[in-house]
């Protein structure tokens, strides 16, 4: 079986092609919605343009329930499954979870908490400030490595430390307690801390806020921190373990499991989170695309891509030509998104400032997707380019009228602005080139 693979496409469909009884560990974080529209993807403001949501929360079992028989067969007898929600759907999954032909009532373990306190703050109820998270086992006999996620009894209070007062030969801190049989006696060190409980609240939610967060965040609204998926790898992997995230966004997931030495599969329906997946790969953890992971089923033909929501289409463009696409979406001034030299991508971000905002050195992009791109359009890009101060820009298209490739050669010329046409066939066929290196 392939690992190190991340398949784009549903699930339903791209499960079928991992063997049974193959995984040890699987994590999703579906969303209430079928299929992502990620214009969302990269600004908050963005999420109006979410479409495809479900009717109701029916709609949405009935979604989940297929690819759940799927993900249930997949997994090893020994393994374990984590299925992040929140209070749209918690309570039915459970109910659907528990039923005889997945995990069943008895093969649930826990439901873990995770408490933050981001986010508003109602008037008329209390503030939502929790996910919860169903964890199972697919038999009883699971791996749970509790010694590798201890957390230091410093969270506790000093009434709590005064309890520890016996001191050994090395002089650490520690207590004995009985045994529920009270024959057995266990000791207990102070410095040496204990599995977290099934509340967490010492993991944050993804803002941006603190400096750990800066260096993760993508702008993807229910993007996850990395401290929480290697909470739940570490205490349900070991080394060389195979992990699977199906509805894996923007790959936090199976950055953890390469961080972390495991194997690892990541499924995702959206081409723009694929393709951002494997770029965060590279930039983070030096994996080259086509030489240490592979991407399968991207699209492969402009006709493909033609059928594309029109900011999904602009996303995948701009993120396949290397560049970061624009925050705002609407009213975006003719500049679809930005080019950076690679020297300055590698760059630490200033604290408090983004990328846009700390690196002038950029060559800006407009993505057209109409059949062919004409002369009026390239002359609005050269008055983006003017007003941005920039001589090199590149428009891309499924094809360029002779006025436009004319006025390109005019630009160039007669005012210095050197403009790059640029197909979507070309861009697929350099896809497909990387893909085969």
């Amino acid at each position: 079986m392939e690992t190190k693979v991340i398949y784009c496409g549903d699930c339903l469909l791209k499960l079928k092609e991992i063997p049974s009884d193959s995984i040890d560990l699987i994590y999703i974080d579906p969303p209430f919605s079928s299929n992502r529209n990620y214009v969302a993807f990269w600004e908050e403001q963005e999420k109006r343009h979410f479409e495809d949501r479900f009717e109701n929360v029916s709609a949405y079992i009935d979604y989940m329930k297929p690819r759940l028989k799927e993900l249930y067969r997949v997994l090893k007898p020994t393994g374990s499954f984590y299925y992040h929600c929140d209070w749209h759907a918690s309570h039915y999954i459970k109910v659907l979870l528990d039923s005889d032909y997945l995990f069943g009532y008895s093969n649930f373990r826990n439901e873990i908490v995770w408490c933050y306190s981001q986010g508003g703050r109602p008037k008329d109820k209390y503030p939502r400030k929790h996910d919860t998270i169903l964890y199972y086992g697919k038999s009883a006999k699971v791996t749970f490595n509790d010694e590798a996620i201890k957390i230091p009894y410093q969270l506790y209070s000093e009434k709590s430390a005064i309890s520890f007062t016996k001191v050994d030969a090395k002089g650490r801190k520690y207590k004995e307690i009985y045994g529920t049989d009270r024959k057995r006696k266990y000791r207990y060190y102070l410095d040496e801390g204990k599995a977290p409980y099934d509340w967490w609240i010492d993991i944050h939610q993804m803002t941006g806020r603190t400096a750990a967060s800066r260096r993760q965040y993508l702008g993807y609204p229910t993007q996850k921190p990395l401290a929480l998926l290697d909470r739940i790898i570490k205490a349900s992997s070991n080394e060389g373990d195979i992990v699977l995230d199906a509805f894996c966004g923007c790959g936090t997931t199976i950055l953890s499991a390469q961080r972390l030495k495991r194997k690892w599969i990541g499924i995702d329906i959206s081409p723009t989170a694929c393709r951002v997946m494997a770029r965060r790969l590279e930039d983070t953890t030096g994996l080259r695309e086509g030489k240490d992971f592979i991407i399968k089923d991207l699209p492969k033909t402009a006709d493909e891509l033609r059928t594309y929501p029109a900011f999904e289409f602009q996303n995948w463009v701009i993120n396949a030509l290397g560049g970061e696409p624009n925050k705002v979406k609407v009213r975006d001034k003719g500049i679809d998104g930005k080019l950076y030299p690679i020297e300055d991508i590698k760059k630490e971000k200033k604290e408090g400032i983004d990328l846009f905002g700390d690196i002038d050195r950029y060559i800006p992009i407009q993505v057209k997707r109409t059949d062919q791109v004409g002369r009026p359009d390239i002359e609005n890009f050269e008055v983006a380019m003017k007003r941005d101060k920039r001589d090199k820009g590149i428009v891309v298209g499924f094809d360029f009228s002779r006025d436009a490739l004319k006025e390109i050669r005019r630009a160039e010329r007669e005012e210095g602005l050197f403009i790059e046409p640029k197909t979507v066939n070309q861009i697929v066929e350099d896809q497909l080139d990387k893909s085969l290196l």
